[in-house]
């Protein structure tokens, strides 16, 4: 039986070592993290391809059931009193035919309790070291024990470790778009269940909304900086400062949401970065999700295609009966296409969620008007035409590997 071991428990390393489990293979799941993050993170798409996996996991009804609720849009431009009430069910029809709004670490929960009793999660630990040879990888962490596995896969994130200990430093392969995402928890002062509450400006965007269930709010920005901002992803005093010197002077909550985030005990600020590499397998190592092909946290639909990798690559080893050199390679064909496309997809919609200039900030405003006068066929239709249009999840077709795979016997059978 093939030894699999998985840097990451967020999104694709779950559905990852779900899959391969399934498959017949025995994979171990190693997270920095001490434990399960319970923050609720930020809230993430699921399309069409995303919750077809999570239905074959039997875990649908549970994600269904911590939807974030989000029905209407209230969408402001800086300066103007007058807001534009947007249906928020209209846009995800045009978007996709099935759809799921949900915060991110509750997700990865669910994700997790799929594989609960057949998974060995190992929390509270990091790969320090990878060593490679015909026959396997010896892997040394930073806590644990010594372990040698058949088979490495970084699933950790657009920071990715294992990118780092294979591939190399990290800037080779990050290609900022331009723009910045800070995402903070707050008190839900504002009284949100169902609505997301947006403010429009030249060059940045701030926001509020809160899920159903949940007892405090998420303050969100986007914004586009004239210069390369410096920073280290761990000084989080030096990011609130950056934060609110970008969003000085905006209208509307903006200052109390800043002074929000100030005291905020939960907070996330990053680059919004697309991962380019010619190829996310090197040897017996290879990487999914954000770690080998982000097209950008909140704009390019990273969590629907990291679970779609994560069941492709999954897929592609058994179909291979555990040859990893096949299956890696199909792995990254089957994706290729679909990652082009997301990447693609993510450089539009920042284009259009942060406007560079006030006839830009007008234009966009209309274009979320348009979607509550003009039928939804319509919209689907226009989307279609655009080869960037997030309809290319939708498209995205799932192959059946219980159908196409070795059996989970012959897989052990053959690497026992």
């Amino acid at each position: 039986m093939q030894k699999i071991l998985i840097s990451g428990a967020s999104v694709a390393g779950p559905v990852l070592a779900y899959w391969l489990k399934r498959h017949g293979f025995q994979p171990t799941v190693v997270e920095r993290a001490p434990g399960l993050r319970k923050t609720g993170g930020h809230a993430v798409d699921l399309f069409r391809p995303a919750m077809d996996i999570v239905e074959k996991m039997g875990v649908l009804a549970e994600i269904e059931a911590r939807a974030t609720g989000t029905e209407q849009l209230t969408l402001l431009r800086d300066g103007v009193k007058r807001p534009l009430e947007v249906d928020v069910k209209r846009i995800l029809q045009t978007v996709s035919r099935r759809h799921c709004e949900i915060m991110r670490d509750e997700l990865a929960e669910v994700l997790i309790g799929a594989g609960r009793g057949e998974v060995e999660y190992v929390y509270g630990d990091s790969i320090a070291s990878l060593r490679q040879d015909d026959a396997g990888v010896d892997v040394t962490f930073e806590r644990g024990a010594p372990r040698r596995f058949d088979l490495v896969i970084g699933a950790d994130g657009l920071h990715s470790n294992v990118r780092r200990l294979v591939f190399g430093e990290e800037r080779q392969f990050s290609r900022p778009i331009g723009a910045h995402l800070a995402v903070a928890s707050i008190p839900n002062y504002l009284e949100l269940s169902d609505r997301t509450i947006l403010v429009t400006g030249v060059d940045r965007m701030a926001g509020v909304y809160s899920a159903r269930h949940m007892d405090d709010a998420r303050a969100v920005f986007l914004f586009r900086s004239p210069q390369e901002l410096e920073y280290h992803h761990r000084d989080v005093a030096r990011q609130k400062q950056l934060l609110a010197q970008a969003f000085a002077g905006m209208g509307w909550e903006v200052p109390r949401l800043l002074a929000e985030v100030e005291r905020a005990p939960i907070f996330y600020f990053d680059t919004i970065t697309q991962l380019r590499m010619d190829t996310w397998t090197r040897g017996r190592v290879t990487l999914a999700g954000d770690a080998g092909y982000s097209p950008g946290p909140a704009v390019g639909g990273s969590t629907s295609l990291a679970i779609v990798g994560a069941y492709v690559l999954a897929g592609e080893l058994a179909a291979a009966g555990g040859d990893h050199v096949r299956g890696f390679r199909n792995c990254e064909e089957t994706l290729r296409e679909y990652v082009t496309h997301s990447r693609a997809f993510a450089l539009s919609a920042a284009r259009k969620l942060i406007p560079g200039n006030p006839l830009a900030v007008w234009l966009f405003a209309q274009s979320a008007r348009l979607f509550n006068h003009v039928p939804v066929s319509w919209l689907r239709a226009l989307a279609r035409l655009s080869r960037s249009s997030v309809q290319m999840h939708d498209a995205f077709v799932l192959k059946d590997y219980a159908d196409g795979a070795r059996p989970a016997a012959a897989v052990v059978a053959a690497h026992a």
